[in-house]
């Protein structure tokens, strides 16, 4: 049993664990087991436990990109918050796939480097946020990304250099291949003017303030903008803006979030999401793609 694996081995670990804080949707899920591997040979020995007993199991990030469709996930949620080592060499940053991107953004610019001024306001982690290729302003972990070492589905650290990772807009070889696992990501920056820096991420943060709903539980923007087009603007144009079902409703601020009203389900934010999909696709021939990962 796995349970007896992580008492025999000193796993830090938690049965029957809630994933409400583990969410930026604040849903109230449970999964069977949490585990926090202290290192990445924890990690590896792990997962080969859990592959030799066919369990079902899940890399989790800050939970701030998905939906957890299910009251329970029916398996492991493993998350590498200590993985979470930082070295500089001038330009050059090499990050723990538990790192939150937001701090490392804002160490970066305190440093007088430049690069990751896109990502202050991204409430991710860097293994995640590299997998799914994380940006806003028109840049994104492509942008900044060097190498990525990773654990293999057969569970062999290799390094992936930026082109083996196939990146595109909110998309990457990663993201396609989930087995793959983020170890730790090294990162280029430039050189840059702390102050100036900070000026941009202020008034970027006041904007976001005054036009997304940053003071409700939410996974930030649900839809990708199809070309030439903006999501938000489609859907507040069909007058769903406040709309809701169960505890899940459209924002009133910013037509593509969605936000949990108190007590959404992943049910509940999944049947929001299909009812939007249909109505633009019905008024205007688009078919609304989903930003946001299911987990089922």
């Amino acid at each position: 049993m796995i349970k007896s694996f992580f008492n025999q081995h000193g796993i830090e670990f938690e049965e029957n664990a809630s994933l409400k804080n583990h969410n930026t949707y604040k849903i109230a899920a449970t999964c069977n087991y949490l585990v926090f591997p202290k290192d990445e040979d924890e990690l590896i020995a792990i997962l080969k436990e859990i592959k030799k007993d066919n369990l079902k199991y899940l890399v989790l990030g800050n939970g701030s990109n998905i939906i957890l469709a299910k009251q329970n996930y029916d398996g492991i949620i493993i998350k590498l918050d200590h993985l979470n080592e930082v070295k500089y060499n001038h330009h050059i940053v090499t990050v723990g796939a538990g790192y939150s991107l937001i701090k490392l953004a804002v160490e970066t610019i305190e440093r007088g480097l430049s690069g990751l001024e896109f990502a202050a306001g991204i409430p991710g982690c860097v293994g995640a946020s590299t997998a799914m290729n994380a940006g806003a302003y028109n840049s994104d972990m492509a942008t900044v990304v060097k190498e990525v070492r990773v654990l293999t589905p057969d569970l062999k650290i290799k390094t992936l250099t930026n082109n083996d990772l196939a990146y595109e807009y909110r998309d990457s070889f990663l993201k396609k291949h989930p087995e793959y696992i983020v170890l730790s990501t090294t990162i280029e920056l430039t050189d840059g003017d702390p102050e100036a820096m900070h000026a941009q991420i202020i008034e970027r943060r006041m904007k976001r303030q005054a036009s997304q709903p940053l003071n409700m539980p939410s996974a930030g923007s649900v839809f990708r903008n199809p070309e030439g087009m903006y999501a938000g603007e489609l859907i507040e144009n069909l007058n769903l803006k406040g709309f809701s079902i169960g505890g899940a409703k459209v924002s009133e601020k910013h037509a593509n979030f969605i936000v949990n009203n108190g007590n959404a389900t992943g049910e509940d934010v999944i049947k929001l999401i299909n009812k939007i999909q249909k109505e633009v696709k019905e008024k205007y021939n688009v078919n609304l793609k989903l930003e946001q990962i299911i987990i089922e």
